[in-house]
């Protein structure tokens, strides 16, 4: 089916990126936004931006019935949903459908499936690939808390459609299992609309590594090679990298082909992306999502494949235009998360304006922003703000990349995490690819600001004091008595 124009379901950075690649094939690019979103570059970016309301910002990007008719009215062939919002949401994805037209992304019943996190370990365990020993609400609620003891601690509580680290809790002392399962229900409920739940044992200091995978209509599967993502804060991402440090090359074959192999049996169709915790050479399926990562741009970057060309291609009915041996993979990527947060307070998000926007350029540098100066930051979304995207040709020079690119990053006006994130990845640990899931939560100093010294305490209050216009004006000021004087000169 061809594809003449797209409307993208989504907004800031993943919005103007999806929309740069289908300006760039010759298609029509349309977004939707909120008021809040009405001066974003990618509603200057898009060919037509179309405004939706809701009770809450939020809630306008989930209205998926007025997503639709604006994709109607504009006269869109396909909808891309980005990440997050409707993304997974296999009724969205089926009520595009059922609007002739296309969504550009799995079936909505694939969706249903490897979407709902103990659908997917059910059906994954099924099938012979591995799992981590867990107890599963579905299969009796009466007896849940019961098998989860069994396990032993620690124990890791997840809600079944959960998402993004919300919901998730470490259970250690099994007196506090039972509180902490209402906990994680309630928050279920709150994000998701849904309080069922699952447990699996905790691996201490794990490693995150997920494997890219794309597949086509006609049957044919590859993977796009690993992803590295266990640097996190709050079960959230902060720095993903491509290929992982962790891995020798059997290993890399055979998480991969696991990864595939997991795709093949859904009859997996479009870009995925299979999520492992990793351990001491062993590996267990952790969950799929259905749709387009953020940290997609290191895959991209290490294999030259643009993914929302893909998408876009083979939600046309394509087949896809690499068998696995011509995927191929060169240099480290690394990509690190610009938040507006206050990592010394523990992460908070941070509100304010930009008043001052400079990214940084040059080779190996991709910045995937969402921003522009002048905008204001508010609490209404999440505080991603931009993506930080270095390419080099081994892993130690995209780091030094990465921090000469953070030096040259400016966005001020509010608080964002870029100094945390220099510290973060000048550390011993991370220079020498020694992650783990828990690692930043182990380096509190990292997170703290760190303490200037007399000196540079005063040349920084000097500094402030002359750049504010009430002490500038108070220093220039003639005094009244030396003002009565008039002209007179001696």
């Amino acid at each position: 089916m061809s594809i003449g124009s797209v409307l993208v379901a989504n907004r800031g950075e993943i919005a103007l990126r999806i929309l740069r690649t289908v300006k760039r094939l010759g298609l029509r690019g349309i977004v939707v936004h909120h008021a809040l979103d009405a001066e974003s570059p990618a509603t200057a970016f898009a060919d037509e931006a179309v405004e939706i309301t809701g009770a809450t910002p939020v809630a306008a990007y989930l209205d998926g019935a007025a997503i639709v008719e604006a994709a109607r009215r504009t006269g869109a062939d396909a909808i891309h949903p980005g990440y997050g919002f409707l993304s997974e949401n296999a009724g969205f994805a089926r009520a595009v459908e059922a609007a002739g037209l296309i969504f550009i992304g799995p079936r909505p019943e694939t969706i249903e499936l490897l979407g709902d996190k103990v659908r997917a370990r059910a059906f994954v365990a099924g099938n012979g690939f591995p799992v981590a020993p867990s107890a599963i609400e579905d299969d009796d609620p009466a007896s849940f808390a019961d098998r989860a003891r069994t396990l032993g601690p620690p124990l890791l509580i997840k809600p079944s459609a959960g998402g993004g680290g919300k919901g998730m809790r470490i259970v250690r002392d099994m007196a506090l299992l039972d509180e902490e399962l209402d906990r994680a229900r309630s928050e279920g409920l709150r994000y998701f609309g849904d309080g069922r739940l699952y447990v699996e044992r905790y691996i201490e200091r794990p490693r995150h590594i997920e494997v890219q995978v794309l597949g086509d209509a006609h049957g044919n599967v590859v993977h796009l090679f690993e992803r590295e993502c266990s640097m996190q804060r709050r079960f959230q991402k902060i720095v993903e990298e491509a290929p992982s440090p962790a891995l020798n090359e059997a290993e890399r074959a055979r998480i991969c082909e696991t990864a595939a192999g997991i795709a093949r049996q859904a009859g997996y169709r479009n870009a995925g992306t299979v999520e492992f915790i990793y351990g001491r050479g062993e590996f267990y399926f952790l969950e799929m999502n259905t749709r387009l990562q953020v940290e997609h741009p290191v895959t991209e970057a290490i294999t030259g494949i643009d993914l929302v060309e893909e998408q876009i291609r083979i939600a046309g009915g394509a087949r896809l235009r690499f068998a696995q041996d011509a995927v191929r993979r060169a240099g480290h990527a690394i990509e690190l998360r610009i938040y507006a947060e206050d990592a010394a307070r523990g992460f908070v998000p941070t509100t304010g304006p930009v008043l001052k926007l400079d990214l940084p350029q040059g080779e190996g540098v991709r910045v995937d922003s969402g921003v522009r100066q002048g905008q204001q930051v508010t609490a209404a979304f999440d505080p991603m703000l931009a993506k930080l995207i270095v390419h080099a040709e081994d892993r130690d020079t995209a780091i030094e990349r990465a921090r000469a690119a953070l030096a040259r990053f400016v966005l001020l006006g509010c608080r964002t995490n870029i100094a945390f994130l220099s510290r973060l990845i000048d550390t011993a640990q991370f220079r020498a690819g020694s992650l783990h899931t828990g690692l930043i939560a182990e380096l509190p100093e990292v997170a703290a600001d760190p303490v200037p010294d007399a000196r540079q305490l005063r040349a920084l209050l000097a500094t402030a004091a002359l750049n504010t216009p009430a002490v500038v004006d108070a220093a220039q000021r003639v005094p009244a008595l030396h003002a009565r004087l008039g002209d007179w000169r001696n």
